[in-house]
């Protein structure tokens, strides 16, 4: 079931329930960089945890990239799900460091996980997972798919600079997965949106390597303009008024108060961002899960990564309250509020 009505920032907010979450999965690559290790780049390691939260990140080693990330995600979310692969009839896979630029990387995992079903990438950085859910759930709810799998991964220790000290502590590499199903009429999204403000473009980008601006250089260099940039404090304070105001127009239109929600899954780019959430919303921080002194920021991936870890510890059950929100570069931004 699903309307539409109200806006945040121009972005409709919608309900569209009907679905439901069957089985999640993840996958962190085993090399752990503590910030001691980034201590060549300057940066003092007690110094990283205060301004971040974060304490360590995972990095893909060497013949390691997205879809196999991506692969392994999904592989363990059809096994907690006890679905097999050929009753997945969609797959969408949000990342913004694919394995190419061309094919997408959603068919590379479809292949490797076997599947047979149309494969595609959504890309909207730090908020691909919350667009890939908000794209592939309405498949479910309109009966044009069964069994979608979701995935959000992203290797982004490949497209950081190693010497910008500003950037490349900041973030790790990952994967998650979610199965949808159809589900009753009080499952699913009792309000979401997504959307995007392209006057920040320039705020977190790269801007080498796409038709705009081709990657040209001589033979053995490379134009660092190809690595991630972002002007740290501007996206700051953008996300902090983003979360606050986003989330609570999502949860006026679901008709839901904080103190009902369950659990927050917000994507983990900084502990002062969602610190200052906790303080906006006056919600308990023991209801906010947080992974990023473990895993840093893990883009596309860190909501689900986060869902898997909370259902899995059994911090989830039916009938709770959900909070998911993503944001990053574009500007763009989901948040749904699901009861599961």
């Amino acid at each position: 079931m699903s309307d539409s009505s109200g806006s945040v920032g121009g972005a409709p907010l919608r309900r569209l329930t009907g679905v439901q979450i069957l089985g999640t999965g993840s996958y962190l690559p085993d090399p752990i960089v503590t910030n001691d290790d980034l201590t060549r780049l300057g940066c003092d390691a007690d110094w990283i945890v205060q301004r971040t939260g974060i304490r360590q990140r995972r990095h893909a080693p060497p013949g390691m990239c997205t879809s196999d990330m991506a692969i392994e995600a999904g592989r363990r979310c059809l096994a907690a799900a006890d679905v097999p692969a050929k009753e997945v009839d969609l797959l969408v896979v949000g990342t913004f460091t694919p394995d190419r630029l061309m094919p997408a990387t959603a068919p590379v995992v479809q292949h490797g996980l076997e599947l047979n079903c149309g494969a595609m990438d959504v890309s909207a950085a730090c908020a691909g997972f919350t667009y890939a859910l908000a794209t592939a759930m309405q498949f479910v709810a309109t009966g044009c798919s069964r069994r979608a799998l979701v995935i959000g991964a992203d290797t982004n220790s490949r497209i950081l600079d190693p010497d910008d000290k500003t950037t490349y502590p900041l973030f790790g590499d990952g994967a998650g997965a979610v199965l949808l199903a159809a589900g009753s009429d009080e499952q699913g999204a009792l309000a979401y949106t997504i959307g995007a403000d392209g006057g920040g473009v320039d705020l977190l980008t790269r801007p080498v390597g796409g038709t705009q601006t081709p990657e040209t250089h001589p033979a053995g260099t490379l134009d660092r303009r190809w690595y991630m940039q972002m002007e740290g404090r501007p996206v700051f304070k953008w996300a902090v008024r983003l979360v606050d105001e986003n989330v609570r127009q999502v949860l006026e239109h679901a008709d839901l108060k904080p103190e009902q929600i369950d659990c927050w899954l917000f994507h983990q780019a900084n502990v002062r961002i969602l610190d200052a959430a906790i303080n906006a919303l006056g919600i308990s921080s023991e209801r906010v899960v947080m992974h990023m002194d473990r895993y840093g920021n893990t883009s596309a991936a860190s909501i689900p990564i986060a869902l898997d870890e909370t259902v899995r510890g059994g911090g989830i059950k039916a009938g709770d309250h959900v909070v998911m929100c993503g944001f990053g570069a574009g500007l763009a931004w989901g948040t749904i509020a699901w009861r599961w």
